[in-house]
């Protein structure tokens, strides 16, 4: 405890990080709440001396917007399909690192080595492997290279797939953005199950083993419950992470999030909210803010509820 007569030297010394703390992220909290509830508001109108209203006309307007629906699908179906995918293979993926004497450390750099790369510069990669080069809507269609992930299959005997090119479908677009989200999300997820691994008791694994307990059985009655808080995190970060998808989307289309011809197809809520910002609808923007809020919030807070029932600490 610090003595009250010197509880001034403490205020401080944290005096500096307590300031920039209000500064950058207080503020702008209240502010955005403050713009979320002022009626179409947006900054060169306020400039110029207009007034507004306070009301729900923002929440409204995000709502009604036509490609509102378009957004919030697209935001919950990719991380509905992620979350579990990249959480189960990074489970797994890291209980194999762990039970590998040489080359461990080797690989683990390996592994974490697209959490420190750029995204974009990830998607525009991922983005010309699964790029035709050619004219796919010609009939036949002229292909000059199919590009790598369609060459590839074609070993298989596979017909080159139009994956993001004009007219490529909706589902086509979905399992290229769910390929590179969960390759991307991997690192993270498994330099956080590994360091739980390296922590777990050996005696549980040496008992399993004089009992003759199969592997799988050993992963699903010891490695998990031992490890689930640390899947409890990683699942709820992921949600959270999830419903902020929008770099990965950018790397992958541009600035068009969506396909030749198809614009906005793949648009995701923090998309929209950026649209709004660069459109002055700053007001709108503050609005979505609060509906993603809004809905990360019941997320997390039902994978809370989950926990408490599943997690063994």
């Amino acid at each position: 405890m610090v003595d009250s007569k010197h509880k001034w030297k403490a205020w401080l010394y944290l005096s500096p990080a307590l300031i920039l703390l209000a500064v950058f992220t207080l503020y702008p909290i209240v502010n955005t709440i403050r713009l979320a509830f002022m009626e179409d508001y947006g900054m060169m109108k306020a400039l110029s001396g207009a007034t507004f209203e306070f009301g729900f006309g923002n929440f409204e307007k995000v709502v009604e917007y036509r490609n509102f629906t378009t957004c919030l699908k697209n935001t919950v179906l990719l991380c509905v399909l992620t979350v579990p995918i990249s959480t189960v293979l990074a489970l797994l993926i890291a209980v194999t690192l762990n039970s590998i004497g040489p080359l461990r450390r080797f690989l683990q750099t390996i592994y974490f080595l697209p959490y420190v790369t750029n995204s974009i510069a990830i998607g525009m990669v991922f983005a010309a492997m699964f790029n035709i080069v050619g004219n796919v809507s010609a009939e036949p269609p002229l292909i000059t290279t199919a590009g790598i992930i369609n060459n590839f299959l074609g070993i298989f005997g596979v017909e080159p797939i139009n994956w993001i090119n004009v007219g490529s479908s909706y589902w086509a677009n979905i399992t290229v953005m769910v390929i590179y989200i969960v390759w991307n999300a991997l690192p993270f997820k498994i330099l956080i199950l590994l360091g739980g691994l390296q922590s777990i008791n050996k005696q549980y694994y040496d008992a399993a083993k004089v009992d003759g307990t199969s592997r799988a059985r050993t992963l699903w009655k010891i490695t998990v419950p031992l490890l689930s808080p640390m899947i409890a995190y990683v699942v709820i970060t992921s949600f959270m992470g999830g419903f902020k998808e929008y770099s990965s989307i950018v790397g992958i289309f541009g600035e068009t999030m969506g396909p030749p011809g198809n614009k906005g197809a793949m648009n995701t809520m923090v998309g929209f909210i950026y649209q709004s910002l660069e459109g002055q609808h700053q007001g709108r923007a503050s609005a979505a803010s609060l509906i993603l809020f809004a809905i990360i919030m019941a997320v997390t807070l039902v994978n809370l509820q989950v926990s408490k029932k599943k997690v063994h600490y």
